[in-house]
């Protein structure tokens, strides 16, 4: 099996998706498992700075040289800022997919959503009984 980087101070989706909470914001992108399974990355569409997104709705689309994946918003919230550096370095997702490959980040969050996300030990669970 392989191993994968899954931070512990982070909270996890079933979708693959993680989050940071940095102060009122979330931040959000995809796990190095997702990345891992994406295979190169290559463009990211995202959404528009001030939508609002509910748990678990469509927040942006990621295509790889194997696949277009959607993204979906791990939190209800309004997006409050996007990583526009990823127009011109995608493959940051997959060098860095904790820190320069963020994707998203969410203001005026519904907090009730946090607690249905897994933590970092639920989440390494979560993907050994799906390989």
């Amino acid at each position: 099996m392989d191993q994968y980087n899954i931070p512990a101070d982070l909270k996890y989706s079933k979708e693959h998706e993680w989050v940071k909470m940095d102060g009122p914001l979330a931040v959000v992108g995809i796990t190095d498992y997702a990345q891992k399974q994406m295979g190169d990355i290559t463009y990211v569409d995202f959404p528009e700075v001030g939508r609002q997104v509910a748990q678990m709705e469509e927040l942006c689309t990621i295509e790889s040289v194997k696949v277009a994946a959607d993204v979906y918003s791990p939190l209800t919230g309004v997006v409050a800022e996007i990583n526009s550096s990823l127009d011109e370095r995608p493959e940051w997702i997959n060098q860095d997919c904790y820190g320069r490959g963020w994707l998203v980040k969410l203001q005026e969050i519904d907090s009730a959503g946090i607690e249905e996300l897994m933590d970092a030990a639920a989440y390494q669970s979560f993907i050994e009984q799906g390989e």
